[in-house]
């Protein structure tokens, strides 16, 4: 095992750190771009995920190209993702602030204004989301909502 830890180019330590300080820079990251990052993946979304994963590589593991270095790295991430989401569990507090809330976009059938905006949701987006929930229009639903993880949720007692 020690010549293993040995062939690695940074402290066996350095890999678990670093995956994990990327890890939370990112969730910041990805926290202040929006809601809107991951929820309705187009080409473009998956293109940027491709890149910040390729440009990320080098922040993790740096030079290295054993396979324990980058298995390390991924143990630390997977981890802190699993210690987050213990800690997003037992305190709604945290949760709200990793998470966000939910954005009213139609209250009582009508559009709240300036929402669509303030979340970068094209009109187009939005009408999708109302075909997908099977209404027509703004006049077929009650609520909708883009929730935390990027969706829009749409509600009708109609």
């Amino acid at each position: 095992m020690s010549s293993i830890i040995n062939g690695l180019a940074l402290p066996w330590w350095e890999f678990a750190v670093r995956g994990v300080a990327v890890y939370l820079i990112l969730l910041l990251l990805m926290r202040v771009s929006g809601k809107r990052s991951f929820g309705e993946m187009s080409a473009f979304d998956v293109i940027v995920l491709v890149l910040v994963g390729g440009t990320l590589r080098t922040s993790i593991i740096g030079a290295d190209t054993s396979f324990l270095g980058a298995l390390i790295a991924v143990t630390g991430i997977l981890a802190t993702d699993k210690f987050l989401a213990i800690i997003c569990t037992k305190y709604p507090v945290v949760n709200r602030i990793v998470e966000g809330k939910a954005t009213f976009l139609v209250r009582r059938g009508k559009h709240v204004p300036g929402a669509l905006k303030r979340c970068n949701i094209p009109l187009a987006a939005f009408d999708r989301a109302l075909h997908s929930a099977g209404r027509e229009d703004i006049n077929d639903c009650d609520n909708a909502r883009l929730e935390p993880n990027g969706r829009i949720t749409v509600t009708s007692d109609r």
